[in-house]
């Protein structure tokens, strides 16, 4: 049994499109093998720079009497230690590896010297990784442990702007919402019906942010629709569902819908041709055609011991089958199926003309404006843009789905309410004291459903507590980065806190 994570540990399981390695507290690395049996066994150091900032990254390498490889990777300056590779391949001179628990991907080279390996690391846009071995493993720089502002007693909807206008006062003079910056902040919070919107810094409350990875779980009810309406079934194999021909039918085991839906399909993070002329927008130009030759090549077989790995490439997977199977496009298919019976109009993939006048001007982790992010055969994973009071109405119907009244009687609508119950059912382990729902990650120490994201200039968390009654959003206009990970996280966090009158973790550096 892994040691209870704490508040950034947590966070860092969902982390959707995030440049730098997510803040975790993992306890040990893996132990160096003695003798090396194959030529990447060992110890290597690389660095990797994003967003104005540079970590030092370590891999440790070792194989069993076999010559099969395991790997480890620690974030040196990050304090996080011991991250477990999975899926890890060594043929020849060519070395790949997941780390599940941040959702990365590397991939490279070995040098003919043996010294260096030079490769890719993929946790979003795709950044040169390059390591050199070294005769011995550094420790961990220290890193302070969380610290929480004193608890107050359970806050109101009502009360909440005036609560954090205190609690951001650091925030938003000298940090991550100060004028400098650029940056803005729109939140949403209902509380026993009550429903309140508002903002700080450079946001205002109808301002549209890019959504991230919290797209999954409009994915994740399109799935429960289609299921509920008798269009498919949550153990149909995701090939059936693709273009005839796409995948041959493996000769056991293979993927299905419910799989790609609970992070439970064995595929890795991203595919392996995933390779975007223009990283400022990394998904623009990745299409369905590319999305079938991969799958074409790596095949839908389910691994044996397919556990909880987080899998942009299955959302994606998701999204595009359901699309295929209906007809329809994904953003069409989001909107016959949720944001039209919910009335959601300013939740969309494509923008209108109007819409973009709102759109706010997306940061880097630096604080330099960033290029948006427009996802094709990825959609299902990330594509979607809102607004905070649409995406509170969301959270809404997640808390009271007997409450919804469809907008213009569709028969989308009718079933909408019986498929959120559906897709709040916890389906399988996604981590310690962590389930998942279909998309939805759920903590078992409070009940809260939540799901965060993040994009080249925008990072966001959602949550939902059944048993407070009290749900919230946080929309921020700059992507992940730096050691403490997501202010949104942490903002979302807080928020969860004192709705919950229990100390919150602070929001001042």
């Amino acid at each position: 049994m892994k040691p209870k994570l704490s508040y950034p540990a947590i966070r860092g399981i969902a982390r959707g499109c995030a440049f730098l390695l997510a803040l975790t507290l993992m306890t040990s690395a893996l132990p160096v093998a003695e003798a090396q049996q194959t030529p990447v066994d060992g110890i290597w150091l690389g660095t990797l720079a994003a967003g104005g900032q540079t970590l030092r990254v370590q891999l440790i390498v070792k194989s069993d009497a076999g010559g099969k490889e395991s790997c480890a990777l620690d974030s040196l300056d990050q304090g996080a230690m011991g991250l477990e590779c999975a899926n890890v391949v060594f043929t020849a001179t060519d070395l790949s590896f997941d780390v599940p628990v941040v959702k990365g991907h590397w991939e490279g080279k070995l040098s003919a010297d043996g010294k260096v390996l030079d490769g890719t690391w993929t946790q979003g846009a795709p950044l040169p990784l390059r390591f050199t071995r070294q005769a011995s493993a550094l420790s961990a720089a220290a890193v302070p442990p969380p610290v929480y502002d004193e608890a107050l007693a359970p806050v109101s909807a009502v009360d909440l702007q005036s609560v954090l206008a205190k609690d951001l006062v650091e925030a938003l003079q000298s940090g991550e919402l100060s004028p400098p910056t650029g940056a803005g902040v729109s939140i949403g919070v209902v509380e026993h019906g009550v429903r309140r919107v508002f903002s700080f810094g450079t946001a205002k409350t109808d301002s549209i942010f890019e959504i991230g990875s919290i797209t999954k779980t409009f994915t994740g009810l399109i799935l429960a629709q289609m299921v509920q309406q008798g269009k498919v079934h949550f153990d149909d194999p995701v090939r059936a569902l693709l273009p005839p021909g796409t995948v041959e039918k493996p000769g056991g085991a293979e993927i299905t819908l419910l799989d790609l839906a609970t992070q439970h399909s064995g595929l890795p993070r991203m595919p392996d041709n995933f390779q975007p002329g223009d990283p400022a927008n990394p998904y623009a130009d990745y299409k369905a055609a590319n999305l079938y030759a991969f799958i074409a090549k790596h095949g839908v077989a389910k691994p044996a011991d397919a556990g909880f790995l987080y899998s942009n490439l299955g959302f994606g997977l998701l999204g595009q089958a359901l699309a295929v199977h209906a007809g329809l496009t994904y953003p069409a298919l989001l909107k016959e199926e949720v944001t039209g019976p919910l009335g959601l109009k300013d939740t969309v993939v494509q923008l209108s003309a109007e819409q973009q006048s709102r759109f706010i001007q997306g940061h880097s982790a630096n604080h330099q404006p960033a290029h948006a992010w427009d996802l094709d055969a990825f959609a299902g994973a990330g594509a979607i843009r809102s607004t905070a009071a649409d995406m509170l109405t969301y959270l809404e119907a997640q808390l009271h789905p007997e409450s919804i009244r469809p907008e213009g009687g569709s028969a989308a609508g009718a079933t909408l309410a019986a498929a959120i119950r559906n897709q709040h059912e916890l389906r399988a382990d996604a981590g310690p004291q962590m389930k998942i729902a279909l998309a939805w990650l759920c903590d078992t120490d409070t009940g809260n459903y939540w799901h965060n994201g993040g994009t080249g200039g925008f990072s966001s968390y959602a949550f939902f507590s059944p048993q407070g009654d009290y749900a919230a959003v946080v929309l921020l206009n700059t992507t992940i980065g730096g050691p403490g990970g997501s202010f949104a996280d942490r903002l979302g966090a807080h928020i969860s806190e004192r709705l919950a009158g229990k100390k919150a973790i602070a929001l001042a550096k």
